[in-house]
C-alpha cells in the first residue's frame, strides 16, 4: 500500500535538510538572525498592601487604614477561648499597642520613608489620623473634579483617527522575538483602539523594567508612521534616548522607516541636519531628550508623542 502524506500545521524553531528530497528549509528567524525566546516570568512585589507577614520586619513603620501610622513589633500568638491565633503587634504613640489578626492583613500597608525624614506615630483613638484622612479625601475629590473637567473637554476636541492594522504592522508584530504576555497584549490592543478613535488619545502604560513597554510604544509608533504621521519619543536621559534609538531602528530595519536621535551625543552639525529633515517630513520617528521641546524643533506632520517617564 502506498504512503498517504499527512499535512500538519505547526511551529518550526529551526530549519532542516531533507536529503532524500534534496530540500533545505530555513526559517525566517535564521535568515534574519532573530530567534523567538520565551519571556522571563517574574512576580512583581510592590510596596503596597502587606500580602503576608513576611513583607514586614520588626521595627518597620506601617499604616493601619483605621488607626494611622504605627511601628511593627512582630508576630504574636494569642490563645482566646481555647483557639490559638496569630496577630500583628503594632505600637502607637505613648506606648499604645494594637493586635491585628492575620486575616485582616489588607488593612495594613508598609510605610516607606526617606532615611533623613522623621516619623511621628499616631495616637490610638486620637483625632489626628481622622483629620489626615479628611484632608486626603478633599484633595482626591479636587483632583477627580479637575480630571473630569479636563477629559470632558478633550472628548469635544477633534483628533487623528488612524487606519486599522495593515499587513505591514502584522509583519512587524510577527517579528517580535518574545512571547507577548497577557498584559502586554492588552496594552497593545488598548492603544490601537485609542489611536483609531477620532478624538485625542491620552493612554498611560505602566509596568516594571522588562515588562515590554517599549514594544507597545514601537507598535503604536509604527501604526502612526503607516498613516504618514511623524512620531516624537521623549526620554528622560541621554543614555535612554540612545538605547531607544537603537531599539527602534533595529526593530524597523526591514521597513522604510527613518529613525533619528536628537541629544547632546550628536554634534551641532548632525543636530542641524536632523532638525532640517524633520521639518521637511523626512524623519519618521525622532527620539530625544528634553531637546525635543526646544523651539527650533519643528515637525512636518506630527501624529503621536510617546513620553518615557521613569519613576
Amino acid at each position: 500500500a502506498g504512503i498517504v502524506p499527512e499535512l500538519r500545521v505547526g511551529t518550526l524553531h529551526a530549519g532542516f535538510v531533507w536529503e532524500a528530497a534534496q530540500i533545505a528549509l530555513l526559517t525566517d528567524h535564521e535568515l534574519f538572525d532573530r530567534y523567538r525566546r520565551s519571556s522571563r516570568k517574574t512576580r512583581f512585589r510592590g510596596t503596597g498592601k502587606v500580602a503576608d507577614s513576611g513583607a514586614l520586619k520588626p521595627g518597620d513603620y506601617c499604616v493601619h487604614v483605621d488607626h494611622g501610622i504605627a511601628r511593627f513589633l512582630g508576630l504574636r500568638r494569642i490563645t482566646a477561648d481555647g483557639i490559638e491565633s496569630e496577630y500583628l503587634l503594632l505600637e502607637y504613640a505613648e506606648g499604645d499597642r494594637l493586635y491585628v489578626p492575620t486575616d485582616k492583613l489588607l488593612l495594613v500597608e508598609r510605610y516607606d520613608i526617606p532615611d533623613d525624614e522623621s516619623v511621628q506615630l499616631h495616637k490610638l483613638g486620637g483625632a489626628s489620623w481622622e483629620r489626615t484622612k479628611k484632608r486626603a479625601r478633599k484633595a482626591i475629590l479636587a483632583v477627580a473634579q479637575e480630571l473630569l473637567t479636563l477629559y470632558a473637554s478633550r472628548e469635544t476636541l477633534p483628533g487623528i483617527a488612524f487606519s486599522p492594522d495593515n499587513h505591514y504592522l502584522r509583519e512587524l508584530e510577527n517579528a517580535f522575538i518574545h512571547e507577548e504576555t497577557r498584559d502586554q497584549t492588552a496594552a497593545v490592543e488598548a492603544v490601537k483602539r485609542d489611536m483609531e478613535q477620532s478624538r485625542p488619545m491620552d493612554r498611560l502604560v505602566c509596568g516594571d523594567v522588562g515588562f515590554g513597554k517599549t514594544e507597545v510604544a514601537m507598535r503604536a509608533a509604527f501604526k502612526a508612521v503607516q498613516d504618514d504621521r511623524q512620531v516624537a519619543v521623549l526620554c528622560p536621559t541621554t543614555i535612554l534616548a540612545e538605547q531607544h534609538g537603537e531599539t527602534f531602528s533595529q526593530r524597523m530595519r526591514e521597513f522604510p522607516v527613518t529613525v533619528e536621535v536628537l541629544s547632546r551625543f550628536r554634534t551641532p552639525r548632525e543636530q542641524k541636519d536632523v532638525l532640517k529633515r524633520t521639518a521637511e517630513g523626512k524623519v519618521d520617528i525622532l527620539v530625544g531628550t528634553h531637546r525635543l521641546l526646544s523651539r527650533d524643533v519643528r515637525f512636518s506632520n506630527l501624529g503621536l508623542l510617546v513620553v518615557d517617564e521613569e519613576q
